[in-house]
């Protein structure tokens, strides 16, 4: 596989305030990308926006953004294409989990799990695949070790990222023709703050050595960014030793 520099392209990475996303743009800025970074947390992505810019030749925008709202999703693209003039790298990592047996489950818990992991990847591919249509880009869909196999404690997590390589699989069927790059990374345990909203996180539960650390997965994100075409990573998995 031959790989391309990313300097100069414009990149856009969703739940970019902690863990997996907010290495995954300080990763990409370090290549030489200018980022847009999008989450709901504003507070944290200007500060982000303020280190990334300071120790990179990059320019770093703050777009805050609930991807499961539809309109704040469209106005995140509309952004950010108008500041950088176009977009390259589309990396579609929000996401979050819920778990406990299904007939305890509340709706309230269903929703937020699919809202995220299911309707927010799907607002933001429909937004940003006819930009990449435009620059011939990538888009990385972020999905889980839990989408390829029975997870008794997640089930709902578990479906969503099924949802999501089967989904990430049929949009790579529609637009690869046209030299869109889209690929799946699935990361194994990781030590993120992921899980706090329901239990102890994963940094908590996983210590240093046990588990993967974020950096391992934004390592494996912009490496398949980096393919060159007509080289593509279609789905890369990533797990410890």
């Amino acid at each position: 596989m031959s790989a391309k520099s990313l300097k100069g392209q414009r990149a856009m990475v969703t739940g970019a305030s902690s863990g997996i996303g907010r290495e995954t743009a300080r990763m990409l800025a370090e290549e030489g990308a200018d980022v847009a970074l999008a989450a709901r947390s504003e507070d944290e992505l200007e500060a982000m926006a303020t280190s990334i810019e300071a120790e990179n030749n990059v320019d770093a925008l703050v777009v805050p953004t609930d991807v499961t709202d539809e309109e704040q999703v469209s106005q995140m693209i509309e952004s950010t294409v108008a500041a950088f003039g176009g977009l390259d790298i589309v990396v579609n990592n929000a996401g979050v989990g819920r778990r406990g047996p299904i007939e305890e489950m509340s709706t309230e818990d269903y929703r937020a799990v699919m809202g995220v992991n299911v309707d927010g990847m799907f607002f933001v591919t429909r937004e940003a695949v006819p930009h990449l249509l435009q620059s011939e880009g990538t888009l990385v869909f972020v999905g889980s070790g839990a989408g390829k196999g029975p997870r008794s404690k997640y089930p709902v997590y578990a479906a969503s990222k099924w949802w999501t390589r089967g989904f990430a699989q049929s949009v790579a069927g529609q637009v690869g023709g046209d030299d869109v790059a889209v690929s799946v990374v699935n990361p194994g345990n990781t030590r993120t703050g992921f899980g706090s909203e329901y239990r102890e996180s994963n940094r908590e539960q996983h210590g240093v050595g046990d588990a993967l650390e974020p950096a391992d997965i934004a390592d494996a994100i912009v490496f398949t960014a980096s393919q060159d075409s007509p080289s593509v990573v279609s789905e890369l998995d990533v797990k410890m030793r």
